[in-house]
């Protein structure tokens, strides 16, 4: 086994922008030079499942026992309820009527165990949105990421195929990719050894994951209806499809729990007079109405009749997808923001933007509208890292929700909740 790892490495030609540096390099034949004193004993009996070095139009994994496979390879580690994560879950009244629930206690926004808990629960489970097909243009593209505490990379192959892979390597668990980019083959800083699939599709412009237990073969109606459920006509008679162009991304780290920064948009906009006077001018807020399906809430409002910019349109429609994808169509527009937590306390929002294909060579259109965006953005930051300080203090614990408006922040509360309690509260 010593040998195999020392030629591999003494003959490999790394064809790819994730070139290994060289301090890996020598320490992985070091480790070559030791395995091959140790009569394979590492290898556990030959009990592991191997991936050997290929173009991404290949990448083959060859078990090398008939013990477990992949399905075995695929579940997530669960962190188990504690009495305490147990009676917070309970404080939350989960069927009574919005005119009449308080919001989730605060413990669920500022305790680091709650969130631990809740990580695994609610993001390892369903179809996560985590980017779209403009980044998997050529084959051989790819683009990393974590949902959870799962690391993945989403990549094509030489066929054409979006694939997606658990970003660790089954011996030392050292990550294969960073980032994003075009690249032949991935390469385990150590040697090569496994990679562990995750089920992909793609829906319109999106690119999906689920870290669920696969199954052998999913149609994408199916597929559609385990991330949209009955939304999927209504977001597609909206304009959002794979006919936008993708024009710009930003990223922004906020200092607040993610479950805050979904809160601030489900509040069925009753923030936005308060805190964004520039797109409050642009709406009829009079005119806002939700939509609540299985697992996806619509928002929609009119434009201003004096407005008449073209930015914003005739109506705007934001879309939530459980957990935490947003979805904004308006106008020629559409933007997206992924929420994704980074500690208890803190969360990433990458933003996309996405433009009709007659107006992506106005950089001026673009530029614009992007900056307008970005003031909202703004504003929206300042607004959830205040809430974030208000939730530890001790003179807050639940609050009350505005009914007529906040319908869909409850829904949002209430998924949380079935995520959380399934298998743990009779």
């Amino acid at each position: 086994m010593g040998a195999w790892v020392a030629q591999t490495l003494k003959h490999r030609r790394v064809r790819s922008p994730l070139c290994l540096p060289q301090r890996w390099i020598a320490q992985a034949w070091r480790m070559s030079e030791l395995w091959s004193t140790m009569s394979g004993t590492i290898w556990g009996g030959e009990n592991l499942t191997q991936i050997v070095e290929s173009p991404l139009g290949g990448l083959s994994c060859r078990n090398r026992s008939s013990v477990g496979g992949d399905d075995d390879l695929t579940g997530l580690k669960t962190t188990p309820s504690s009495p305490r994560v147990e009676r917070t879950l309970r404080e939350f009244r989960r069927h009574a009527p919005v005119e009449e629930a308080s919001t989730p206690p605060s413990a669920w926004y500022t305790d680091a165990e709650f969130a631990d808990f809740e990580i695994d629960r609610v993001f390892g489970r369903c179809w996560q949105a985590v980017g779209h097909i403009k980044q998997m243009e050529e084959p051989g593209s790819f683009f990393t990421g974590r949902v959870g505490k799962t690391r993945y990379v989403v990549c094509k192959d030489g066929e054409g195929q979006i694939r997606a892979f658990h970003n660790v390597c089954r011996h030392h668990a050292a990550a294969v990719a960073s980032g994003s980019g075009c690249t032949h083959s991935f390469v385990c800083p150590y040697h090569e050894n496994g990679l562990v699939p995750i089920r992909t599709a793609t829906w319109g412009p999106f690119v999906l994951i689920s870290l669920a237990e696969s199954k052998a073969s999913e149609a994408s109606s199916d597929v559609e209806e385990g991330w949209l459920g009955s939304a999927g006509p209504t977001l597609s008679s909206a304009g959002i499809d794979s006919t936008m162009q993708h024009v710009a991304t930003r990223e922004y780290v906020i200092k607040c729990n993610w479950k805050v920064y979904c809160d601030n948009y489900l509040d069925g906009g009753y923030h936005v007079p308060h805190a964004h006077s520039s797109l409050a001018a642009c709406l009829d807020l009079p005119s806002y109405s939700t939509s609540l399906l299985e697992r996806v809430s619509i928002q929609s409002c009119g434009a201003a009749k004096e407005s008449g910019l073209v930015r914003v349109g005739n109506v705007a429609t934001y879309a939530f997808v459980y957990p935490n994808f947003m979805i904004n169509r308006y106008g020629p527009w559409m933007d997206t923001n992924l929420v994704i937590p980074i500690s208890m306390s803190e969360c990433r929002v990458i933003f996309d933007w996405f433009l009709e294909p007659s107006l992506v060579h106005d950089k001026e259109f673009i530029d614009s509208s992007i900056a307008d965006s970005e003031v909202v953005q703004k504003e929206d930051i300042i607004l959830c890292e205040d809430v974030q300080n208000g939730l530890s203090s001790p003179a807050y614990d639940v609050g009350r929700y505005a009914p007529r408006v906040e319908q869909a922040m409850h829904h949002f509360h209430c998924l949380i909740y079935d995520d959380l309690s399934a298998g743990m509260i009779s």
